[in-house]
């Protein structure tokens, strides 16, 4: 009987052999994500509607232009036209923007009547 045994246990240590516990593998890298809170950035739509004047704006000056203001540009008032009659549309600073210059709204005519130009700023 010490013979069985001893051959069980050195069958059954030959049988296990020695475990060496690998290293577990390393995940793949991933990008950190880190969740932000979504701002959104205000945007001032604002509903063009061509303007045709059926006779030319008065020639006569909205306003005067004020005296300088460092870092701003005078818009120059405007004639609207709202369908019936021309209407003063006051003048407004607009901050400068570097690179661009400002177009101040004007009446083009063609063969339908007069277009307003809005006042844009143009690059350049």
């Amino acid at each position: 009987m010490s013979i069985r045994l001893v051959a069980l246990t050195a069958l059954t240590l030959l049988a296990s052999g020695c475990v060496v516990e690998q290293p577990a593998p390393r995940p793949h890298p991933r990008p950190v994500v880190v969740e932000q809170p979504v701002v959104e950035r205000e945007v001032v739509q604002r509903e063009y509607v061509e303007v045709v004047a059926p006779q030319p704006p008065p020639t006569v000056i909205v306003e005067e232009e004020p005296v300088h203001r460092p870092g701003y540009v005078w818009a120059h008032g405007y004639w609207h036209w709202n369908g019936h009659e021309y209407i003063a549309v006051h003048g407004h600073w607009e901050a400068e923007r570097p690179g661009y210059h400002y177009v101040h709204p004007h009446y083009v005519q063609h063969n339908d009547g007069w277009h307003l130009n809005v006042g844009v700023w143009v690059q350049g």
